[in-house]
C-alpha cells in the first residue's frame, strides 16, 4: 500500500478537542474548554441567509467574495490599516482556520520557518507543519505578563525563518498587545525582511483598551491579517473568515482559493454582509457578557486563591493551576479533572510547552456554567493546608 505522506503525520492532534469530547461523553460535566458563544446569532443574521435561499442565491461567487461584502470589509478596516484597504486586498475565506491556511501558504515553502507564539492556538503550528513549514516557538512568560518580548523574537530568527506570527487579543492568554509593542514587533519583522501574519479575530472584544491592528504600522506591504465572523457575530457554524493581503499578492489569490475551496458559500456570504453592516447590538451584548464573565470568573478563582492573568480582551482566562498538578502532566491533570470533578479546561500545554502548570477557560459559557465549573477546581488554600 502506498504511504501517507510524512507530513500529514507530523501535524499535531489537539490536546483542547481532547478534553473537550471526554466532557462530552461524561453526563452532566461542564465544558468550559471551548470557545464557542453561548449567545444565539442575531435576527437579521439568519434572515439575512433566509432571504439568500428564498431566491436561490446558491450559485458560485468570485473566488473572492461576493463585491457588497469584500467592500464593506475594506471600509471597516481602512481606517486603522496604514496602507490602504480595497476590495482585492479583502478575500473571504471558509472561517479563520482557512484564512490562517491561505496566509501561510502564501509566504513559506517546505523547510522555511515561522514564528509562532508559545502558548498560542494550536492550528498556528498545525498549519505550518501541513505545509511542511517549521513552527518556530518564541515564548511568552508569566515574568513578562505573557506578552512578546521583541528582543527574544528577534532572537528566535533563524536564516530560514519567513514569517512572524502574531495573536492579539490572544488565545488563549486574553492578553492585547499594546500599541508600542505592535510597532516594535512589525519593526522587527522589517528588520529582517519577514511577513506578518496577524491573527485579530477577537479585535471585537477588548475590555481595557482599544485594540491595535498590526497593519496600523505597515509602511511597505508585509502584514497580512485574518479576522472571522465565527466569535464577534456568534457564526462558528457559517465558516466565513478574512484574509487581508498587501496590494502585490492580489494577482495571485484568485488561483490560490479556487485550489483550496473556490469561494465560501453564498447565503453564509449575505449573513455575513448583513452581520458586519447590520444593528451592532448583539456585538455589544457579547462584549458586555464576556467581560461580565471575565469579571465573575476571576471574583471566583481568588476566593479559590487560584492565580490568574489579566485578560484585556478575547473570549478567554488563563489561569495558574500548578499547585494542582504539583508541577506534573497538565494534561493528564485536566483529564483526571474532567473525570472525577466533571468539568473540562483546555490544559495550557496544549497551547505550547509554556503553557505548562496553566489552564485555559472560556468566558463564552454560560455564567451558571462558570459558576459550577471553576467551584469544582481544587482550591489553592486547601492545597497549601494539606
Amino acid at each position: 500500500m502506498p504511504e501517507i505522506a510524512p507530513h500529514a503525520r507530523a501535524v499535531p492532534a489537539s490536546g483542547i478537542r481532547r478534553i473537550t469530547e471526554l466532557a462530552w461523553s461524561l453526563p452532566g460535566a461542564v465544558v468550559l474548554s471551548v470557545g464557542e458563544p453561548d449567545l444565539p446569532t442575531a435576527p437579521h443574521v439568519l434572515d439575512a441567509a433566509r432571504e439568500a435561499l428564498a431566491r436561490d442565491d446558491t450559485r458560485y461567487t468570485p473566488n473572492g467574495g461576493i463585491a457588497p461584502l469584500r467592500d464593506a470589509v475594506a471600509a471597516w478596516l481602512d481606517p486603522e490599516h496604514a496602507l490602504p484597504v480595497r476590495r482585492d486586498n479583502v478575500w473571504v475565506t471558509a472561517g479563520g482556520a482557512q484564512a490562517l491556511h491561505l496566509g501561510l501558504s502564501l509566504t513559506v515553502g517546505a523547510g522555511d520557518g515561522v514564528l509562532v507564539p508559545d502558548p498560542g492556538y494550536p492550528p498556528f503550528t498545525m498549519a505550518t507543519r501541513l505545509l511542511q513549514a517549521e513552527a518556530q516557538p518564541y515564548a511568552l512568560r508569566p515574568e513578562d505578563g505573557f506578552l512578546p518580548d521583541p528582543a527574544a523574537v528577534e532572537a528566535a530568527i533563524t536564516d530560514r525563518t519567513r514569517v512572524l506570527l502574531l495573536n492579539s487579543p490572544s488565545n488563549p492568554l486574553g492578553t492585547s498587545l499594546p500599541e508600542h509593542l505592535v510597532a516594535e514587533l512589525v519593526d522587527v519583522a522589517r528588520r529582517h525582511d519577514l511577513w506578518v501574519l496577524s491573527d485579530e479575530c477577537y479585535a471585537a472584544f477588548t475590555y481595557d483598551a482599544p485594540h491595535v491592528p498590526a497593519a496600523r504600522f505597515d509602511t511597505d506591504g508585509r502584514v497580512l491579517t485574518l479576522h472571522t465572523f465565527s466569535k464577534t457575530h456568534a457564526m462558528t457554524g457559517f465558516r466565513v473568515g478574512v484574509l487581508v493581503v498587501p496590494d502585490r499578492m492580489a494577482p495571485l489569490m484568485p488561483t490560490l482559493q479556487e485550489s483550496i475551496v473556490s469561494c465560501v458559500n453564498t447565503p453564509a456570504q449575505y449573513a455575513a454582509l448583513a452581520a458586519l453592516t447590520g444593528p451592532q447590538d448583539a456585538v455589544e451584548h457579547a462584549r458586555r457578557t464576556y467581560r461580565e464573565h471575565r469579571d465573575l470568573a476571576t471574583a471566583i478563582l481568588d476566593e479559590r486563591g487560584i492565580p490568574w492573568l489579566p485578560a484585556g480582551g478575547g473570549i478567554y482566562l488563563w489561569a495558574d493551576v500548578s499547585h494542582a498538578t504539583g508541577g506534573g502532566d497538565v494534561a493528564a491533570w485536566a483529564e483526571e479533572l474532567a473525570r472525577t470533578a466533571g468539568v473540562a479546561v483546555a490544559p495550557g500545554s496544549a497551547f505550547g510547552a509554556a503553557g505548562e502548570g496553566w489552564v485555559r477557560i472560556s468566558l463564552t459559557a454560560s455564567a451558571d456554567d462558570l459558576r459550577t465549573g471553576l467551584s469544582r477546581l481544587p482550591a489553592r488554600t486547601a492545597v497549601a493546608a494539606g
